[in-house]
């Protein structure tokens, strides 16, 4: 199993940026996959996830990205992305995707990580 993250960079406050996670090596579905980061010094955080129950799609966000941040997933790619709009200077963090179950992601402890992707935003 690989998580691919890429699209971090360096962007001004108030800007947009959209991240992307390459899944291969699973069932695309049959995961919840998530978005967390982490700052140095800090732990890692919780960022948004999407699942999948049928035919039904569930979106979960942290208060500090909710209408802000949006997770997607493209069952053809088999890619999540994130898009970020309104950037704040506290986004600032590494950026991880994380694909496991529900309880897994919600205890921060997914089966799978993705390497990290910078996102600087500039004051």
């Amino acid at each position: 199993v690989q998580l691919q993250a890429c699209g971090g960079g360096l962007v001004q406050a108030g800007g947009f940026l959209r991240l992307s996670c390459v899944a291969s090596g699973l069932s695309f579905r049959n995961y919840d996959m998530g978005w967390f980061r982490q700052t140095p010094g800090k732990e890692r955080e919780f960022v948004a996830r999407i699942s999948w129950s049928g035919s039904a799609t569930y979106y979960y966000y942290s208060d500090s990205v909710l209408g802000r941040f949006t997770i997607t997933g493209d069952d053809a790619k088999t890619t999540v992305y994130l898009e970020m709009n309104n950037l704040k200077p506290e986004d600032t963090a590494v950026y991880y995707c994380a694909a496991g179950s529900t309880s897994e992601l919600v205890m921060i402890s997914p089966h799978y990580w993705g390497q990290g992707t910078l996102l600087t935003v500039s004051s």
